[in-house]
């Protein structure tokens, strides 16, 4: 089994506005890259093998982190909110009553207009978590809250029609397992990301 850390890009503006980012390129505030300054992965997790989403929030939480060299990869990218984007569930749900809740129950094949669901981000994600488990070494991502909920739904087998099995802490580490052909396991949600250490004066 080889180990799979996922960790979220820090804050932005739409996040504070509770704004659906889908594949809009926005950028950390500064409150949130500052907050990533003082902050690193685990030293157990330093050699590893990182990617990144290629959204600009992704690869900048990874510099900030002071995770060298990672690699984007297009298949990390956040989900497809579609027509969605920029809008915000409690302006949905006012908007489309009955209509966004029956795509809501879903679960794993809601979707918006136009985007991607659940479903599709775990077929997208599949390749990849093939990739790392053939290659037997410990790997990161910086990523998006809707890749890691899919990597959650695949671990935990959740439909997602009902609550999370486990509530995720977002400026945390999430460590699952990727067994052969892709297969998931969980090994430890919610580790906290190391202080970093400031240098001797």
């Amino acid at each position: 089994m080889t180990l799979l850390a996922l960790i979220r890009h820090g804050e932005t503006a739409w996040n504070k506005k509770r704004r659906m980012q889908g594949h809009a390129d926005i950028p950390l505030t500064d409150e949130g890259r500052q907050r990533l300054a003082t902050l690193c992965v685990p030293d157990a997790l330093k050699i590893a093998r990182w990617y990144t989403s290629p959204l600009s929030r992704a690869r900048e939480t990874a510099q900030c982190l002071g995770i060298d060299g990672a690699l984007a990869d297009r298949r990390l990218i956040e989900t497809d909110w579609g027509q969605w984007q920029g809008k915000t569930i409690a302006q949905l749900r006012e908007e489309l009553g009955n209509d966004f809740l029956e795509n809501e129950a879903k679960g794993l094949d809601f979707r918006p207009p136009g985007g991607e669901s659940p479903r599709d981000v775990i077929h997208r994600l599949a390749p990849f978590l093939a990739e790392v488990a053939d290659s037997r070494l410990p790997s990161g991502a910086v990523t998006h809250k809707g890749v890691i909920r899919a990597v959650l739904s695949m671990a935990y087998d959740w439909d997602m029609t009902i609550k999370a099995p486990v509530a995720l802490t977002w400026q945390c580490v999430h460590l699952f397992g990727v067994g052969p052909g892709g297969k998931i396991h969980p090994v430890q949600m919610n580790m906290p990301l190391a202080e970093r250490q400031k240098a001797l004066p």
